[in-house]
This record gives structure tokens, C-alpha cells and sequence, in this order.
């Protein structure tokens, strides 16, 4: 990985991480556990489903780089670094992911949700300081965006979380939650 790229995937995480406790700082547990309509998550919900995401995409990238390189799929992943930053972080559409990442209460308890989170992004900021695998040469599909390289994974989990921030914080924004986003 190139330090330019380690620099860029550092800066995600660290910055999406910030936002994400940022966000949450201070709520009440109403305001955690509050869901605007019955198809929506909860604050809770979403640091659930950025936790589980995490963990699938940091096993898979390991269990990927014991394979061997695979640098015929480059054409697949090219441009997708780009499609990641943008596409992945914004709201403008939604899509359902696996029932595996769905969130179900796995920590009820918010500090320890939120000790979850802290270990998984430790676990990623970890890796993505220290790995000197060939990351451009690994690959594994996204469901819907299709093939990454496992650089562009760790983009991924970046730019996933600051989409579910966003989503957060519609939820504490929504109009009928009587909370609001600052209260």
C-alpha cells in the first residue's frame, strides 16, 4: 500500500470514528433506542450494524490475502476507490444489506455497543497502519457496487460508518421524535 493510500484509508476511519461518538455523546437511552417508523433503525441499530460490518469485512480481507493474487480482476475494481468515497457515505438511496450484518440487539447495553465499536475500529486502524500485504491484488465482491480490492474494503468501512452517522442523525433529526438533534 502506498502512503498516500494508508494515509487516505487512516484518515476515513479516523475521522468517521470521531463523528460516530460525537453523535452519540449525551443521548438519553430513549434517544438511542428511538426508531422515527417501524422500517427504521435506531441510533443503537446503526452502531450495531457498523460493528458486524466491520468484523465480516476485516475476516474476509484475512482470509483473502491467505489466497492467491488474483491481479486479472484489477479491470473489475478500477474507478471504485472514487465510488466508494462518494456513493457509500451518501443517503440518497437505500439498500438492504445481508440478514447476516442486520442488527438484533447483540449488546443491549449502550457502553458496551459502543466498546464493540471502539474494538473493531482499533482492530482496523491496526491493521490498516501495519499491513504490508498486496492488497491491489486481493479481491472480494461487494453485494451490489461488485468487485473490490481489499484496499478498497478498507475505504469501505470508513465511508460505511460515516453512512450510517448520517443516518443517525436523521433519526435524531426527524421531525415526529419530539428529541430533536441537539437535545
Amino acid at each position: 500500500m502506498q502512503t498516500a493510500e494508508r494515509d487516505l484509508a487512516l484518515e476515513h476511519l479516523h475521522r468517521s470514528r470521531a463523528r460516530l461518538l460525537e453523535t452519540v455523546q449525551g443521548l438519553s437511552p430513549a434517544q438511542r433506542s428511538f426508531k422515527p417508523a417501524d422500517d427504521c433503525w435506531s441510533v443503537a441499530d446503526c452502531v450495531e450494524h457498523i460493528i458486524i460490518v466491520e468484523h465480516f469485512v476485516l475476516d474476509s480481507v484475512g482470509r483473502v490475502l491467505k489466497s492467491a493474487p488474483e491481479p486479472e480482476k484489477h479491470a473489475e475494481a478500477v474507478g471504485k476507490d472514487e465510488v466508494i468515497q462518494q456513493r457509500v457515505p451518501a443517503r440518497n438511496f437505500r439498500v438492504k444489506g445481508p440478514e447476516a450484518v442486520m442488527p438484533i440487539g447483540r449488546w443491549p447495553e449502550f457502553p458496551a455497543l459502543l466498546n464493540q465499536f471502539e474494538a473493531a475500529r482499533n482492530r482496523s486502524i491496526e491493521f490498516t497502519t501495519s499491513t504490508e500485504a498486496d492488497l491491489r491484488n486481493h479481491f472480494f465482491p461487494h453485494p451490489f457496487l461488485g468487485q473490490f480490492d481489499c484496499y478498497q474494503w478498507l475505504l469501505f468501512i470508513g465511508t460505511h460508518c460515516e453512512r450510517h452517522v448520517r443516518q443517525m442523525e436523521e433519526v435524531l433529526g426527524s421531525g415526529g421524535s419530539g428529541l430533536g438533534a441537539g437535545a
